[in-house]
Order: structure tokens, then sequence, then C-alpha cells
């Protein structure tokens, strides 16, 4: 079955609010067989590119499909995943590894170029997702398949191997310690915090079976990531949107310190998680970015397991997404340093979290 994908993905500010749209195709009648569409938060034009075609390669093998045209106005993107342009950015690695990993599932793709007004189909949806991202909204434009009826973990037959992924906190840092807002900032771990990571790499390597390791570029994270790395004798994966939020102007100050100069912003702030703090990152366009990463990893490790390891609030949205749970979850749950947690995600939507803060390991 042969079908055309067209994908397109933009950026207000560049990085600012973003979002991809993608549409597959019959290649003679132009009759749309699927559509994919997110916003993704706070993320760059060549991000956003990545991402609809990413998903326009997941829809195409949905579809079944095993030869497939890529059409995209993006030369960036054309050139790179045709190999005669090389991916230097760091934060377009894992992107583009991602896609590649898809494309290897087709017999064949062909890369094409196309101007921005044949690309209007793609465009459009990616408008709207940014659209949605300027407002701060969490949207998918059937990105995901609907959810299925609720599951009794255990007792029923699942539906075939879930994508399991190990979500480890980064061990303590200075900041941590006088707990102070601690966001894209990079404060590195203490004494301590380098023996949590040792701890949760034996354990880690005592357990095995994982079969990736992708973390947050934040130094904390990835020298907690590394420890592991070294148990495994795994590379590291380093993904952009596991970043910690990005607390702007409270960043280094503690809670006190910050409802002392700036109680209304505070105020707000905790009433709703689409408000940013000064300067930074609402707790909705956090949410926007990681799940956009989770969508990816099911994509490509499907049946896998899948460590990592990033901050408290990119791990408190994914496993808010798990339990599909409102925003005010967030507030009800409690993540200690370098703890573990573990979510199965079903092919059929629905997720198992089977564990949250285990720290077994910082114990003994």
């Amino acid at each position: 079955m042969k079908v055309r994908v067209e994908a397109d993905g933009g950026s207000r500010g560049n990085p600012g609010p973003s979002g991809y749209g993608a549409v597959v195709l019959d290649p003679v009648t132009r009759e749309v067989l699927l559509e994919r569409a997110a916003a993704i938060g706070v993320a760059t034009n060549n991000v956003a590119e990545y991402g609809g075609l990413i998903a326009g390669l997941q829809a195409a093998r949905e579809l079944g499909a095993d030869v497939v045209e890529v059409r995209m106005d993006s030369k960036l993107v054309v050139e790179q995943m045709s190999g005669r342009w090389q991916v230097k950015h760091p934060s377009m690695k894992p992107l583009a590894q991602q896609a590649l990993a898809l494309v290897r599932e087709f017999t064949s793709v062909d890369f094409g170029w196309i101007p921005r007004a044949q690309n209007s189909l793609a465009d459009a949806l990616a408008n709207a997702a940014m659209d949605a991202a300027e407002k701060g909204q969490v949207w998918q434009g059937n990105s995901l398949p609907a959810a299925a009826p609720n599951r009794l973990a255990g007792w029923q037959d699942e539906p075939g191997q879930p994508i399991t992924t190990l979500l480890l906190r980064h061990g303590q840092t200075a900041l941590s310690v006088d707990k102070r807002f601690s966001g894209i900032g990079d404060p590195v771990l203490t004494e301590v915090g380098r023996s949590q990571a040792a701890a949760a790499a034996t354990r880690l390597g005592r357990r095995g079976g994982i079969d990736a390791i992708i973390c947050s570029p934040l130094q904390r994270a990835r020298s907690t990531a590394d420890a592991v790395a070294d148990a495994l004798d795994l590379e590291v994966i380093v993904e952009d949107d596991l970043r910690e939020t990005d607390f702007g102007d409270w960043e280094g100050s503690t809670f006190g310190e910050v409802k002392q100069r700036w109680p209304a912003e505070m105020d707000a702030w905790l009433a709703d998680t689409a408000i940013a703090p000064p300067g930074g990152e609402s707790f909705d366009a956090t949410a926007a970015r990681v799940w956009a990463v989770r969508d990816r990893l099911a994509a490509t490790y499907l049946g896998q397991t899948v460590l990592l390891v990033s901050h408290v609030t990119p791990i408190k949205q994914l496993l808010r997404k798990a339990l599909d749970a409102p925003s005010s979850a967030l507030y009800r749950m409690h993540l200690d340093l370098a703890c573990l947690s573990e979510v199965q995600w079903f092919s059929d939507g629905p997720a198992v979290v089977r564990s949250l803060n285990d720290t077994a390991h910082l114990t003994v």
C-alpha cells in the first residue's frame, strides 16, 4: 500500500508556542486517510517540523502502508532525512533518530520538498495547534488512539506488548537541599546526589532489561543518567523536552522569598497551571512537550523498556497523563530525589502505573 504524507510544524517566536500537523493521503485521489496534530508547548520551528514528520510516519504505519512518499516545505528536514545534510544540533539528533527508526519499518520512503502553498493541509493543522499552544492549552488532533474502556491491571489479558517507562528523578543538588526553585538552571549533584545516583545505578543494573536511557540535557539529570549507563553499558540519549520547567525570575529563590516578592503572581500560579512565573514556563506548557516525548517514544520503543532520567515536574506530568488525572494532581504527588516510578503504556490508550516514588535503593 502506497500513501503520501504531508507534514508541517511551526513556532511563533522560534522558540515559542509551537505545534505540528500531518496528513496521510491517497497519492492518486488525494483523499485524506488520517490526520495528526498537536500543540507541543514552547519549541523551535525545527523541533515542530520533526514532530509533524514523526506523527505522519506513525499514522502511515497505522494504516499498514509499506511505501511512503513524504512531502514537506522544510528543506532542512527533507535534506537531513535524505542523508544529504548532517544533523548537528544536539536537540535535533533524538528526533532524527526516531524518524529514521520509523523509516526503517517501511519498504520504501521517499522525501521531497514542496512549496508552502502546496502543503496547505498540514500547514492548517499546524497553525491550529500553534493557536492552542499560544493559549497555553494542551491540544491534540487525533494524535493518539481513542481510549479503550478502563482496565483492571493484572486481571485482564493485555492488548500486546506495552512500552514500559522507568522514571528516575535526578539526585540531590545544593538548590534541592535548600528547597529552592530549580528549573533550567544547571546546578551539579552534591556528594549525596552522586551517592543517590550510584545507588539507583546499582539497583537498575541488577534489574537489567532496559533497552534505552533517555535524559534531560541538564547536568544534574545527565550525571544521574551517566551513572546508570555505566552500570548497564548503554549510551545516553539526550532529550531536550525532558528538561525541568523554566521558573523564570523565581529560579534559585525559596518559596517564601517568591511569596514575599511576587505575592500576586505566586497566587495566580498556584491557582492555574496555565499561568507561568514571570519570564518562565507554565506547567501546562511543560505537560505538552513532555507528553509529546511520550508519543515519540511509543512509536520507537514499542514492547521495550526505557529509562527516562528527568525532574520532578516532567515526571509528575507523565504520571498524571498515565492516571488520566486533572492538573490539580500535580500538587498531590510527592517525588523524592532519586526516586523511581514505573508506567506501562498500552497501544489502545490506557496506561498502568506500577509504582510511584520508590526509594528502596536509597535505604539499604
